[in-house]
């Protein structure tokens, strides 16, 4: 599994934290699956002393199906992979490009265009 991670690693620009709203990976070794997944919901498991997540995903498949995972920060933000029923899994969020630019303040001297309301 730590092959195919940072094989992934190499292709694809992950973040380093996950939020609701994120597109995660998931990747299996046994069976071999790696597919998308939209974070949905992240509820804290107070029925634990340590700190586990409750993770809501929508996986990105046709059919949709919702699954929930209880995970711990490590592991919902790549940087453990772990087991679930006996199988390694890695799971990180995947980061999509640049941000929008900001524009750039008007050069000093540079007379901007006016907009003019026609009747």
């Amino acid at each position: 599994m730590r092959k195919i991670v940072a094989e992934l690693r190499q292709l694809v620009t992950f973040k380093n934290t996950t939020e609701i709203g994120d597109i995660v990976l998931i990747a299996a070794k046994e069976p071999r699956m790696l597919f998308y997944a939209r974070v949905d919901s992240i509820e804290r498991d107070v029925s634990r002393r340590d700190e586990w997540w409750h993770v809501g995903m929508t996986i990105l498949a046709v059919p949709m199906q919702k699954i929930t995972w209880t995970l711990r920060t490590e592991q919902m933000t790549g940087q453990e992979i772990f087991t679930m029923g006996g199988e390694e899994r890695f799971v990180q969020a995947v980061h999509f490009g640049a941000l929008p630019e900001k524009p750039q303040p008007e050069k000093p001297g540079k007379i901007a265009p006016f907009l003019k309301r026609v009747k």
